[in-house]
């Protein structure tokens, strides 16, 4: 067998297994609490369409309670209006817009257009701070309209992939993360198959305009959410398939742990209030993607092989997977789970946001927020 030959059948196994194949029940060794059934759960899903873009990232109400808000692949923030059942333009995080709109493969453009992900409401002003993919971390006011850049690099390394971010409440500092000084959003496979640790936690302190750099070397760094106390922050390191807490307060403080190992690539971390901590996943982390990822050497020379990737990893994405999500306890148990296993079509799940008694649903590849009640 040729050298390409052989690559070629391991990429097609990797990126077959960077799904999660349907009807699978998704539980870590270390969980020994299901207090929900999936499919009973999934069942009463209501599909909340979104025109003319895919991909719900993540969700955020207002400080009046009002949405949620989420952004989109053509680079718009939306708002659900609950009364008139329909979603409505709030704000965009590029001035340049020709080109983005429509029913198109918005990724060629994302750099151009923007990609919204993490967002979250300061409520002591009711400006909306966003995390975009390309524009770094931005602010909008409660009016909505262009967003205005706020942070775009730090110590002198500009971010490459602004992912999520967290709000403290009481002081107003920004947390957030950038996946990837190397690779952009829409490369994101080249970050989990080089073994890629370019990865950063930072906050950013709105009265004095300065970024901190406070964790580094991270293997993509995804979500993040912070306690309730504010005493710490968990954040997702989705290719090693963990959560990760840095104490911000206590005697620990600067101090970092593990918080719970998963058997999926995690993506966004909400809080619950129900305690604990909701975890999206993109997708179960398979025997053959953990052998790749102990020997970058193999991804690295896939990488090099003239086929795209991303492409191939799409395609794949619509006849495998279904989208799986677990809540954490304050110790890092799974005490609930969810895993689409009645063909609704969430092939990964980005975030789970629970509001008022109902979850709200979030994933890249679909045209629709998911919502139910519990």
């Amino acid at each position: 067998m040729s050298s390409k030959v052989f690559f070629l059948a391991i990429l097609a196994a990797i990126l077959s297994a960077l799904r999660v194949t349907n009807r699978v029940q998704f539980l870590s060794p270390a969980s020994h609490i299901i207090a929900k059934s999936s499919c009973d759960m999934f069942s009463k899903m209501e599909r909340v369409p979104i025109e003319g873009a895919i991909g719900p990232e993540s969700f955020e109400f207002d400080p009046l309670g009002a949405g949620p808000y989420t952004g989109v692949s053509d680079g718009r923030i939306i708002k659900w209006h609950e009364i008139e059942r329909r979603w409505i333009d709030f704000s965009i995080t590029s001035p340049q817009r020709e080109g983005c709109e429509g029913l198109h493969n918005h990724e060629k453009m994302e750099h151009i257009c923007g990609r919204p992900l993490g967002m979250r409401f300061y409520r002591s002003t009711g400006d909306l701070y966003i995390a975009d993919a390309y524009m770094g971390i931005l602010k909008v006011g409660p009016e909505g309209g262009l967003a205005t850049r706020i942070a775009t690099e730090a110590r002198g390394v500009a971010f490459g992939f602004t992912n999520s971010l967290d709000i403290d409440q009481a002081s107003g500092a920004v947390y957030f993360t950038d996946s990837s000084s190397i690779y952009e959003r829409r490369n994101y496979i080249g970050s989990i198959l080089s073994g890629d640790k370019t990865g950063r936690l930072m906050k950013y302190d709105f009265e004095t305009n300065q970024v901190t750099v406070l964790l580094n070397n991270m293997s993509f760094p995804n979500g993040v959410a912070l306690s309730k106390d504010g005493n710490y922050i968990l954040i997702a390191e989705t290719t090693k398939c963990r959560v990760l807490k840095y104490w911000l307060k206590t005697p620990k403080a600067g101090t970092l742990e593990v918080f719970a190992q998963l058997q999926g690539f995690v993506d966004n971390i909400k809080t619950s209030p129900r305690e604990g901590f909701w975890v999206g996943m993109h997708s179960k982390r398979e025997k053959i993607v953990e052998w790749l990822i102990s020997h970058p050497w193999i991804g690295n020379a896939l990488l090099r092989l003239p086929i795209n990737l991303m492409k191939a990893h799409a395609s794949l994405a619509k006849y495998r997977g279904s989208g799986l999500a677990v809540r954490l306890s304050e110790d890092g148990d799974i005490v609930e789970t969810f895993v689409d296993i009645s063909g609704l079509g969430l092939g990964s799940i980005s975030e789970v946001e629970e509001r008022d008694g109902s979850l709200w649903v979030g994933s890249v590849t679909t045209p629709f927020a998911g919502r139910f009640k519990l």
